[in-house]
């Protein structure tokens, strides 16, 4: 009985640290990622950033001592564990435009991890760092 008790606390820990959102609102910036399995971590020449509303996302980049860039845009809606992600304004050429992404979605404390298949091919999983 006491071994059961010590085990229901850590199950606590372990399921409230691996949540489904209900909205992404709030400003996230890039951590890391995972490209078609290679890792690429964060650059110091600049941040990326996402600001989310409820139904909407914008994406800037950011370089010391110069204003944020919008870079992209888009809808998003949260379904479970899944995000489906429409970029509508990008300022490069994109084969992503007016295409929606899947995304499989966690939070881990304060970190947004979106994982899935680009159109093009390419296996993406990103984290995401919550910005107070």
């Amino acid at each position: 009985m006491k071994k059961l008790f010590l085990f229901i606390p850590l199950l606590l820990v372990i399921f409230c640290s691996w949540q489904q959102p209900k909205t992404l609102k709030g400003k996230w910036q890039f951590v890391s990622g995972v490209y078609n399995g290679k890792k690429d971590t964060a650059t110091t020449e600049y941040t990326l950033r996402r600001n989310y509303d409820k139904d909407h996302f914008e994406a800037f980049i950011t370089e010391p001592g110069e204003k944020p860039v919008k870079y992209q845009a888009g809808d998003y809606t949260l379904q479970g564990d899944t995000c489906l992600e429409t970029e509508t304004f990008s300022t490069q050429p994109s084969n992503l435009t007016h295409k929606t992404i899947h995304y499989y979605i966690q939070l881990r404390h304060d970190t947004l991890i979106l994982s899935g298949k680009l159109p093009t091919g390419m296996e993406v999983e990103e984290y995401w760092k919550k910005i107070k």
